[in-house]
């Protein structure tokens, strides 16, 4: 299945990625992807609760930070971190347009 999927390190989680049109594969290929699809994105919200979990820390040591620097990266790593949550939300809302993917 790996074929049809690749891993995105930001996410850490596979994504499709099809090399041909859709209705290029085959039913049984179809449903295999989309099946797949469907246990990937079934993690999706086990990984936001981890990433939620990371913000939680990162906004507690912000509230006891006195250096700017610091209190800096972290407002950035908790924005890094915002951002990816977004995404997976985004990739977690897409169920059927997955077949409509094409590269």
């Amino acid at each position: 299945m790996n074929q049809y999927f690749k891993y995105d390190k930001r996410l850490k989680i596979f994504l499709p990625h099809l090399n041909v049109n859709w209705n290029q594969y085959n039913l049984a290929t179809q449903n295999k992807i989309v099946e797949h699809w469907e246990q990937i994105r079934g993690g999706i919200p086990d990984r936001i609760h981890d990433l939620e979990e990371q913000i939680n820390q990162k906004q507690a040591e912000l509230n006891q930070e006195d250096d700017f620097n610091k209190s800096c990266q972290l407002n950035e790593d908790i924005a890094d971190l915002a951002s990816i949550i977004n995404d997976l939300w985004i990739w977690f809302r897409t169920t059927q347009s997955i077949t409509k993917t094409h590269t």
